[in-house]
């Protein structure tokens, strides 16, 4: 596995950086020139949207969107290169980190003076609009994991007063009160319940708490992981979110759910929701997984095969490998069907595989930015695992294949 894990790595790393880390992003229809025929109905607006984000082509092209950077592929991609270097100490992952980190610095949310961040197009959902550059607790929450890592990493204290800022900006967002703890919301601008962004920003304000003695962060954390798993189903999954339109269960935002809640729980020492937390990691890798490694996107249904259930599936089945001895093989599973059947040769990974069809868009932070990072977590759990069996291979007195005594 780990010649592929190395192969790919690099070959992705490669189109990459000869892209200047620019793609698409799934939700970025309205940057089309057609936007303008929409008159801003947010009904139009989520025509164009979705005509563009479920096409089984790319129509980007043709409908004047280029290729861009994205502030969370960018943050993805920087973690990725922070776990090269911690695994490699190649003094050049590092510099492409800090530059990238640099560049969500000097890119941050406009008109907010705390960081966050937000997409660089409007996005018009169900749920509704999001105006271009408005922050959402996911981005936010998410490049603050980056900076966090590259605090540890590079132990720059600059890193972590950036966290530090994107805490302050997630206190600062409405809540849900309820008498089973409170929802912190996706948007600042209004109240928006979700349960990936409220457990997100949960994990961020923890692990911030824990590195800067904020315990209003880690009290706010703890009320927000109440509200989300008070509402966990009895199977163990979770909705999308508690409205009646936002009742299905998918493979990605469980994986968020997951890798939340084990942050929190690692940071703030609480082991209140372990049953929730084992529970909901359970129906995870019983739910979502073919035999072969094949992801799934919902419950109930594989299609479509989506890039981001692959990314986040091999993140967060290594994440729990250091306690579950099962997740790492079956991470390595993933990774070894999503290298083979959704990664080009040029060396980036498709979009989505709708069974009739194969999407082959390159999209930067859904797919090229979630794989690097995964895949470098997945190669350093990887190798140290090698080390480690070989150390103790050594130490009771056996030769490594190989190599002679």
């Amino acid at each position: 596995m780990q010649p592929e894990l190395e192969y790919s790595i690099r070959s992705l790393t490669r189109w990459l950086e000869g892209h200047d880390y620019q793609a698409y992003d799934p939700g970025d229809g309205n940057l089309s020139y057609l936007h303008a025929l929409t008159f801003s109905s947010i009904l139009l607006e989520r025509f164009l949207q979705q005509a563009v984000y479920r096409a089984p082509c790319n129509l980007r092209p043709i409908l004047g969107i280029r290729p861009h950077r994205s502030t969370k592929g960018a943050g993805y991609i920087a973690w990725g290169y922070l776990k090269m270097h911690r695994l490699l100490n190649d003094r050049s992952d590092a510099e492409k980190a800090v530059s990238l980190l640099q560049w969500l610095m000097d890119n941050k949310s406009p008109g907010f003076s705390e960081y966050c961040w937000g997409n660089h197009f409007l996005f018009s959902s169900r749920a509704g609009r999001i105006p271009k550059q408005s922050p959402t607790i996911v981005w936010s929450s998410l490049i603050g994991q980056a900076f966090l890592e590259a605090h540890e990493v590079l132990r720059d204290a600059k890193y972590l007063e950036v966290a530090a800022s994107i805490g302050r900006w997630i206190l600062g967002l409405p809540r849900q009160q309820t008498e089973s703890g409170s929802c912190l919301s996706y948007v600042a601008c209004e109240q928006s319940s979700i349960h990936n962004s409220n457990m997100l920003g949960a994990a961020l304000l923890a692990r911030v708490g824990q590195l800067t003695g904020d315990s209003e962060a880690i009290a706010v954390a703890r009320e927000a992981m109440l509200y989300s798993c008070s509402r966990q189903n009895a199977d163990g999954a979770w909705y999308y979110g508690e409205a009646p339109k936002y009742h299905w269960i998918d493979n990605f935002h469980t994986g968020y759910n997951l890798d939340s809640l084990k942050r929190y729980r690692d940071a703030s020492g609480d082991r209140h929701f372990d049953e929730c937390l084992w529970k909901g990691f359970a129906y995870f890798k019983k739910t979502f997984f073919e035999p072969g490694g094949r992801p799934k996107y919902y419950h109930d249904n594989p299609y479509p095969i989506d890039i981001q259930c692959a990314a986040q599936a091999i993140d967060t089945l290594t994440s729990f490998s250091g306690e579950d001895p099962e997740s790492l093989a079956l991470a390595r599973k993933v990774a070894h069907w999503t290298i083979g059947n959704m990664q080009d040769q040029d060396g980036h990974f498709y979009y989505r595989d709708l069974g009739w069809a194969v999407n082959r868009t390159p999209m930067l932070h859904w797919g090229q930015g979630t794989m690097f990072k995964a895949l470098a977590h997945l190669l350093g759990k990887t190798s140290n695992e090698t080390v480690e069996k070989s150390s103790s291979h050594l130490k009771q007195g056996a030769a490594l294949p190989g190599v002679g005594v």
